[in-house]
């Protein structure tokens, strides 16, 4: 798999999202608390665009009258039917076997560690002031 760098991990706030495009897909890119995650930007069930969608939790309820609310700001809904998924996994709590949004593994590396090749050349001193989100495609 090839490795993109599609944006520093300053532009995007905790709680953000941001649309990129990678090697010709559309990929929306969370930051829960710190941690990034990234899914294609098309909901399985009839291509609504995810980066439009709104960020939740998940309710759910063990007995009549009782009421959990989990995984809050982990959950984004389509906003053309309402299918949600888990940012973190790309599940989708409606049928998790068989309708789930392609999620992508991402990194967070220092700006240093992606100059690396197989030549050497006269180095400088550089400083690397921002780290960036990398993800393999």
């Amino acid at each position: 798999m090839a490795r993109r760098v599609v944006a520093r991990a300053g532009e995007i706030e905790p709680g953000a999202r941001k649309l990129v495009e990678v090697a010709g897909r559309a990929i929306v890119l969370f930051n829960i608390g710190g941690e990034f995650f990234a899914l294609a930007n098309r909901c399985p069930h009839k291509n609504g665009e995810l980066c439009k969608g709104r960020i939740t939790g998940l309710v759910s309820s063990p007995e009549p009258g009782v009421y959990d609310y989990t995984h809050q700001g982990e959950v984004i809904r389509c906003p053309w039917h309402g299918w949600e998924f888990h940012i973190r996994t790309g599940k989708s709590w409606c049928d998790p076997r068989t309708m789930n949004a392609r999620a992508y593994d991402v990194k967070v590396e220092k700006g240093a560690m992606l100059v690396e090749g197989p030549y050497v050349a006269e180095t400088f001193p550089v400083r690397v002031e921002d780290e960036y989100l990398v993800i393999e495609v």
